[in-house]
């Protein structure tokens, strides 16, 4: 390591990885030529990067990963790209007009449906948590919390099932719900499209029992998004209607298995609450901030986060015996592995998301008009730290290939990268553990 270069410079290349823990590993070279504008003729060589010049042997790209238990630092990244995402659909920014703020929102939560009896903490009228069906008044952080009271009459196949198909589900739904919002402000559903449209974003959570549910920020705009403000009868109790009406038509016919037909609909507990503005006053007041932060903290979370299941794919399914997992995530796996192996069930490819307990989806979406993008998001970061860099450049200098007037040259660059693994060495390692704090979660805008 210290042929390839002293700590500094390696330091420095580390310290752009913003505290990512697991990089991936590149070889190969890139070069930057100058191209005239007029004739097109390739010229000189602005920049060339060789990663066997680099002080690591490599280039080194953050991971990205989004779950907080492969990579904390790429994971906080994510949580606040959804943060300000979730946030500009319900304030406004990031190119989102402002008085999607006066539009009707609601906060709402969809669950699954039950699979068999689970311990948990039951409360009562004031609060107070009551014994479980089992007689043990659980803790809070109890392990055994979610885990099936008599695991051999749990319906292991329909919970894996049920998680195969939540995603569809979703999808019944949102068509569903804009349906029943035209029906009840009287509208056919050509004509709806032209008084409102409805926006949404939502993120999937696994319950501690191991089935996702949703969270989700439902909005109804005019007919042109956030640009347009909706019709007079458009109300937050309309659209709470509406989704309850939804949500309970909603379902999904899923495989016969074995002579059993499987039919998913959301369960019967959907907690639906308006949103209501920061300087609302009384009572207990559902904030956009609040809502926000709730959404993207579920956002880096997975399955292993809930139930202690996995955070990687299985290979084979010999690894179970070997994990260290509650015998009810293991249960859960293993069926997920099981069913897989059916021909009928190829298309839910249930042995690649085994470890997710069968759920394939996005952990978070939004339609089209909510708000800004996490690539929009990503990509003024990315212009924020260009920026940077050119102002520590010193006076009188320019980046190579950066032409003030925009007329004379543009660039051409070739460039070959091959993957080299993943990973820090333990120098490097110890190196990285040094920086404090950690760029990326310091000192960068909060937009980005």
């Amino acid at each position: 390591m210290a042929s390839l270069g002293t700590l500094p410079e390696l330091a420095r290349q580390l310290s752009g990885l913003g505290g990512c823990t697991h990089p991936i590993r590149l070889d190969g070279h890139r070069t930057e030529y100058a191209v005239d504008r007029t004739t097109g003729e390739i010229g000189r060589v602005l920049h060339h990067l060789d990663s066997s010049a680099l002080p690591a042997g490599q280039l080194l790209v953050r991971c990205n990963n989004r779950r907080t238990t492969r990579c904390a630092a790429c994971a906080e990244v994510y949580r606040r790209d959804t943060f300000h995402l979730i946030t500009a659909g319900l304030r406004g920014g990031k190119g989102v007009p402002e008085q999607v703020a006066t539009h009707p929102r609601v906060f709402a939560t969809f669950t699954a449906p039950g699979f068999g009896p689970v311990h948990n903490r039951p409360t009562g009228s004031a609060g107070t948590v009551r014994s479980c069906r089992c007689g043990v008044r659980h803790d809070q952080d109890d392990a055994v919390l979610g885990t099936a009271l008599d695991p051999d009459a749990y319906d292991y196949e329909a919970a894996v099932l049920w998680n195969a198909h939540a995603g569809p589900l979703w999808r019944r739904f949102s068509i569903y719900l804009c349906r029943e919002v035209a029906k009840r402000a009287g509208l056919t559903q050509r004509a709806f499209r032209e008084h409102a449209r409805v926006s949404f974003a939502k993120v999937a959570e696994y319950q501690k029992r191991g089935a996702v549910h949703f969270h989700a920020v439902i909005r109804i705009d005019g007919p042109d998004g956030g640009d347009t403000s909706p019709p007079p009868w458009a109300t937050a109790e309309l659209l709470a209607a509406a989704i309850r009406a939804a949500a309970t038509a909603a379902r999904v016919d899923g495989p016969a298995i074995d002579g059993r037909a499987h039919t998913f609909t959301f369960g019967r507990q959907l907690d639906i609450r308006t949103i209501r503005s920061a300087d609302f006053g009384g009572g207990r007041e559902l904030t956009e901030r609040a809502v926000a932060a709730y959404i993207a903290k579920y956002a880096t979370k997975g399955a292993e986060t809930a139930t202690g299941a996995l955070d990687r794919p299985l290979k084979f399914a010999a690894e179970l015996a070997r994990l260290d997992i509650s015998d009810h995530a293991r249960r859960l796996i293993r069926t997920a592995w099981t069913l897989g192996a059916r021909k009928d069930l190829e298309h839910l490819r249930l042995r690649a998301w085994a470890h997710m307990l069968g759920f394939r989806g996005h952990f978070s979406t939004k339609s089209r008009r909510y708000s800004t993008t996490l690539g929009a998001l990503r990509d003024a970061r990315a212009a924020w730290r260009r920026a940077q860099a050119v102002t520590s450049l010193p006076d009188g200098r320019r980046p190579a290939g950066d032409d003030p007037d925009g007329q004379e040259e543009t660039t051409y660059v070739l460039a070959h990268w091959a993957y080299a693994g993943t990973g820090l060495s333990p120098t490097e390692e110890w190196l990285a553990a040094s920086l404090a704090p950690a760029p990326g979660t310091e000192g960068e805008p909060t937009h980005a």
